[in-house]
């Protein structure tokens, strides 16, 4: 996408990355009520409308960074849906689920996004008014989701990765390994500083991007 301009760049991106982000929290709460937890349908959470779920750093200022610098690695959240574990039968693992379904719902919008981008590449050409816009915004939505998912699998508290190592550790572990959470977020910037995300989710990214593209037939 580097031939693009930075304002072709941002509308290619907006979708893509507006909905990874809202779709993975409703995902959270979706399975959140279907084991008991009905907080986020209450608190109105379960709608696919961005606008409940923006996070005005998360969703709009860090992406928006990310893309304009051309780091080529975008990615961002939203405000987190509401889950309250006293209302599982088995707490820890019952939310391990539930954090599982944000980054498997981010593989199925992959899975979406290359079929729109397999889409564009069989209007082929002498449609590229068309099948340009099909692909570009493909790659972009098979790209954030990936990413999305392989972050938020990483186990760092409080991404979806550590509610998911949560569920699996004995309880005094568990709450040993939880406390991290508070600097959860300042390791992640770190990482993303430094340069080791990148290092970290090159390889299974570039593995990702391979199995999805050729589903995209690029």
């Amino acid at each position: 996408m580097d031939e693009l301009t930075l304002i072709q760049r941002i509308v290619v991106w907006i979708l893509p990355v507006v909905f990874a982000i809202t779709v993975h929290e409703v995902a959270h709460g979706w399975v959140a009520k279907k084991y008991g937890d009905n907080t986020a349908l209450r608190l109105g959470r379960l709608t696919l409308n961005p606008v409940k779920h923006i996070d005005l750093f998360g969703t709009i200022i860090l992406p928006g960074l990310l893309l304009m610098t051309g780091t080529g690695f975008i990615f961002g959240w939203a405000k987190p849906v509401p889950v309250d574990p006293r209302n599982f039968k088995k707490p820890l693992q019952d939310m391990a689920v539930v954090a599982l379904a944000g980054p498997v719902s981010n593989l199925l919008m992959a899975v979406f996004w290359a079929l729109i981008a397999r889409i564009g590449v069989t209007i082929g050409a002498g449609n590229e008014a068309i099948a340009h816009p099909l692909i570009y915004t493909g790659v972009a939505g098979i790209s954030i989701n990936l990413v999305l998912a392989l972050i938020n699998l990483l186990p760092i508290p409080p991404l979806d990765g550590s509610r998911i190592l949560t569920g699996i550790l004995p309880s005094y572990w568990a709450w040993q390994y939880n406390r991290l959470e508070r600097y959860g977020f300042i390791i992640l910037l770190a990482l993303l500083y430094f340069r080791i995300l990148n290092v970290l989710l090159e390889y299974p990214l570039y593995i990702a991007q391979n199995v999805f593209f050729t589903i995209a037939g690029l």
